[in-house]
Parts: C-alpha cells; structure tokens; sequence
C-alpha cells in the first residue's frame, strides 16, 4: 500500500470545558464553520452556521463538490498499478481549496475556523507526506487526518446527528474504507462501541477493484471459487467485528426478538445505494414521496434484494444522485450488502439511510449535550414560531388523552410532545396565504418547503407534521395533490393517519380561536380537556375520546364565544365518523365526541 503517515496532526476537539464556553461567543462569526471533506471519491466543501437557536441541526449556509477521486488518482489505468497521487491532481486539489477560501472571506469565516479533515484515500497515499505539506503550505491551513480509529468515531457521529433517536449497527461506506460500531443514541446520551469503530479497506471503490482483479482473465468457475473466498474472508472479518464492538446486550435481545439488527448507514456507497432503492420505489412500486436520502427506511426485504437493484442500476437511463462512477460500484455495494446480511446474527431488520458524513461527525461532536439532546424538528421550526407558541403548544397536548394504561395502544408513538410543538411552531406560518395555496404549501413544508434541508429528521417525521398541517387548513386540496397526500399516508400506519387528522383538525379551531397567535398567560378564554370514552355500538364497543372546550362562565360575553366554539366543533367531529375512518368503516379510527362547557371563573 506504500509509505503511508503518521497521525501528529489531528487533535479530538471533542469537548468544551463547560456549556457555558460554547455560549459565550460575542462575534456571530464565531459561530461560522467551515470544513473540507477530502474523500476517496470527492472533495466537499461546505459552511455551517452553528449560531443558536438552529445548533442542532448544524444549518449549511454553502456547499459545493469538486469531482477528484484521491483513491483512482492512485492507480495507473494501464497496469493498475498504485502510484503517487499525480502533480497534476494535487495541483486541481490547492486551487479547489484557494478558491474555497475566497468563498469563506465572502461569508465573512474566520481562516481560525477552516478545517481541511482528510481520511483514508490520502492516509494510505505513497506520497502523504508531501501531499500533506503541500496542501498546508500554499493554503496555510493545515490538514488533519484521521487515522482509522478515529475516521470510524467520526462517521459514527455523523450518523448520529441525523437522527433524534437512534439504537443499532452504523455502518460508514466510503469509497477507500468502511467502518462498523454500534450506536445508542437518546435524549442526547450518545453512546458507542468502547472500542470505537473497526476499520476494513472494504470502501465502495476499493471493493470494485479487488472485485475486477479477481475475475479478470479467469473463467466463469475460477472466477466464482475467488469471490467466494473474498467473500468467507469478508465474512470471518465482519464476525471478529461483532464480537470485538462488544454489542449491549439489551441491543442484542431485542435484534433477536425483532428479527435482526436495525442499521443505520452513511457513506457515499451506501447513499447511491439508498437512491438506487427510492429510485425503484418512485417508479417500479409506488409513488413514494420524499426525495431526501437522510431518514429514508427500508426493510431487509427490499435492502438485501441485491439482483434487483443491480439490474435497475444496469438498466435505467438515469438515476436521481447516481452518478456513472457510483453505477459501476454497484456490484461492489450488492457483494457487500450479501455479505452482511450472513454475516450478523440475528440479520438485518431494517436499514436506514443518513447524510450525516464527515461534516457532520466533526460538527456534531464538538456540540454540548444540551444541544445534541434537542429534538431537530423542534429545533429548525423554532425561528417560525409566534411568542405564544409554547401555550398553543400546551393546548393542543391537552386535546390529546393520557396515553398510559389500557389504551395506550389506541396513541400514536409518532404524535410526540416533539411533534406538537414543531405544529405549534408553524401552524400560523401558511395562514397568511390564500385558501387555494395554504394547504398545498404546509403539505408540502417538510419534503421541498422550508423544513426540507433540516437535517435529522425521518421521513416518517416528515410525513406526520405535513399531514397535520394540511388537516388544519381543512384538509382540501387540488385534484392534482391528493395523490401526493395519499403518498404521504402511505408512509404511516393507519392509526398514525387518523391521530395526523384529529389534531390537525383541533388544530384548525386553535387558530380560528386565536387567529394572531398570541395566547393569554392569565384568564385564558379557553382550556381544553380529553379523556377517553366507550360508546355502545350493537353488539360491539367502540373506544373515543372526549373533547371538551372550557371557557369561563360570563354574564356578559359580547364576542359569544360558546356560540363561536359550537358553530365550528363539525370539523373536529367529522373525523369520529366511521364514514371518515382511515380505510372506511372497517378502518381504523375513534368516535369523537366535542362539547362546551363552562367554568366558574379563576381567581
């Protein structure tokens, strides 16, 4: 492999003293942070905006690719044999990081706070050293790089910033290397491997070429007998993994119970194999709905079906964000995702795709807990939300019954406390339009409106506050969208759709009832109140929930606001009809039953 480097230039800046240095940054451009991804297969640059309240979701303020793959560069097309990283790309390299610079002075980044993070393509390069001291002494900024260890506690961050919630194997598919760890990631408690992250030189682009070495000049049988040695020895590494990352327990149990390990994957091989799987699920299965990779789901079924993704990236003419090089590491990702899937116990359950990479990993963990431990839909809606946002928030949780005890079942786990405040936080910000666009715009909010570069929500996420947001504009639409709604439900579970249609509906009283946004702190004019009931249907019970609006007892109400509330109480009813249920009559659904009551005035 060559000469390759020592480490002396990296240094973890993994922790801050205290929370309070983190917040104590006087310049905004403190806040700026700029960093360069050297890669196998490209260059990325990029500008965060880490500035409170949005930290969380460590907002992009500019990014942009350079098409050099450090890793081809070091081979000769001819012999194939590995060579120094040619002058004429390192060349292509410090002109693409002189301009990167130009563009941070445009966006006002201190040079403090550029950084140049590079990992296994120039890690294992015969000419490192010099490459390295190259890029430091033109641009003046030097070059960290990550030595395998911590390349794979990076990427493991950077999976982690893409979720809220998160429990599983992660996986790092670059196109030199690819990492492994486990992850548990909750309420901002991050935890992972005690051994960090195992490296193998298995990345998308390195697989491709040992893959063509082997088969190259040999019969179909000689061929077949080296893959399957590849893959054994593959396999035997994947399980000495397993039991090094020293899997929780807990986290084993529930693989066992549930039918295999949920993965979470990063990496540019593993993207262009996601895309590849919502490329076929946009247009070989159904109309899915969401174009954005990160938070994107499948099961085991369609993730391990590697004969059918290899023949769709043979055979479509173009594929969204696969690009020619990535179609050609298909075979490469398809014997490796075989591999896995023998090699973990237990298998897989289900795979879930992130964009989180180095950018993230590196931004991710310099944050303090008390900003990782924050919810990202809660966080990206914040600059949206009305300075009573918190009370409509508190009103609209009261609408919801107690979700413990025997109808626990009957909630939905989607519909968190997270989800209502992202809802409060918005729920004004579509008002201001008219009645043909304001339903359309909230539905399409989360996949291409102004929460669709949030980073770190799923999809089911996604689909949920769209689908509340529509309903509290009425829930009607242009014949051209419903198709579009109807696509969003599908991600959900029916009980999941009802819940989106019930809270989006008291949603829309909410706002009728406080069409500025602002609440009263004392002598609200209304509270609410849900419990739930069991109406008598034949033969049969049927469970509901009781919905009731308080308002204080007047002798003298000019406004009539008990009249007001009655007048509008259909819309929240219609959705506790068996006509209306998700699926019809035989659907899933709740009798709603809404009323007005009055109460003795609070002292």
């Amino acid at each position: 492999m060559g000469g390759g480097c020592e480490f002396p230039q990296y240094h973890s800046q993994t922790n801050y003293a205290s929370d309070d240095l983190y917040t104590e940054v006087k310049c905004s451009a403190e806040y700026l942070q700029a960093v360069v991804d050297m890669g196998s297969n490209g260059i990325r640059f990029s500008i965060s905006d880490l500035a409170p309240p949005t930290t969380r979701i460590i907002p992009t303020l500019h990014v942009h690719r350079i098409d050099i793959s450090l890793y081809d560069a070091q081979f000769d097309h001819l012999t194939g044999a590995r060579v120094p990283i040619p002058d004429r790309v390192i060349n292509d390299v410090v002109a693409g990081l002189l301009r990167f610079k130009i563009i941070c002075a445009d966006f006002g980044v201190p040079s403090s706070r550029i950084r140049i993070i590079a990992t296994e393509a120039t890690r294992t390069a015969i000419n490192c050293v010099e490459f390295l001291q190259t890029i430091s002494k033109v641009t003046g900024v030097p070059v960290e790089l990550l030595t395998k260890e911590d390349e794979g506690k990076i990427g493991a961050l950077g999976i982690a910033s893409s979720f809220s919630e998160m429990e599983g194997i992660a996986m790092d598919l670059g196109g030199g290397s690819m990492q492994i760890t486990w992850l548990a990631s909750h309420s901002g408690d991050l935890q992972m491997s005690p051994k960090g992250a195992f490296s193998f030189p298995y990345g998308a682009a390195a697989l491709t070429q040992k893959l063509d070495e082997l088969t190259k000049g040999k019969n179909h049988n000689e061929a077949k007998k080296a893959m399957e040695r590849l893959r054994k020895e593959m396999e035997i590494s994947f399980r000495k993994a397993y039991v090094g990352l020293e899997v929780p327990n807990d986290m084993v149990k529930r693989a066992k119970h549930d039918g295999g390990f949920k993965m979470y994957l990063s990496g540019g091989g593993f993207r262009g194999w996601g895309y590849l799987l919502l490329y076929q699920n946009q247009t070989q299965k159904h109309h899915y709905p969401i174009s954005i990779i990160n938070g994107f789901t499948v099961p085991n079924s369609e993730f391990s079906d590697t004969e059918r993704l290899k023949k769709v990236a043979h055979t479509a003419q173009k594929i969204f964000r696969v690009s020619d090089r990535r179609r050609k590491q298909v075979p490469a990702v398809a014997f490796l995702v075989n591999v896995l899937a023998n090699a973990l116990p237990y298998g897989i359950k289900e795979a879930h795709f992130c964009q989180g990479g180095v950018r993230e990993g590196v931004l991710f963990q310099a944050l303090p807990p008390r900003i990782r431990e924050q919810n990202p839909l809660t966080v990206a809606t914040t600059p949206y939300a009305k300075a009573s946002a918190p009370r409509i928030a508190e009103l609209l949780l009261d609408a919801l019954p107690e979700s413990s005890g025997a109808h626990s079942e009957l909630m939905s786990d989607l519909l968190t406390v997270d989800i209502v405040e992202a809802l409060a936080n918005t729920l004004y910000v579509h008002s201001i339009m008219s009645k043909e666009s304001s339903s359309t715009s909230a539905l399409y909010s989360t996949s291409t409106g102004l929460l669709s570069s949030t980073h770190g929500v799923s999809h089911s996420s996604r689909a949920l506050l769209a689908l509340v947001l529509e309903e509290s504009y009425g829930g009607e639409l242009p014949p051209r969208e419903a198709k579009f709604k109807a696509d969003l439900r599908a991600i959900l579970e029916a009980k999941d759709v009802w819940w989106t249609c019930y809270i989006g509906k008291v949603a829309l009283l909410v706002r009728r009832l406080y069409p500025s946004g602002f609440v009263e702190e004392t002598k609200p004019r209304v509270r609410l109140s849900a419990q739930w009931t069991m109406e008598s249907r034949g033969e049969r019970g049927t469970n509901g929930i009781e919905l009731l609006f308080l308002i204080q007892k007047s002798t003298n109400d000019p406004v009539k606001l008990k009249e007001t509330i009655q007048d509008h109480l259909h819309v929240i009813k219609k959705v506790g009809k068996a006509k209306n249920w998700i699926g019809g009559r035989d659907g899933w659904g709740l009798v709603v039953k809404v009323s007005v009551r009055e109460v003795q005035p609070v002292e």
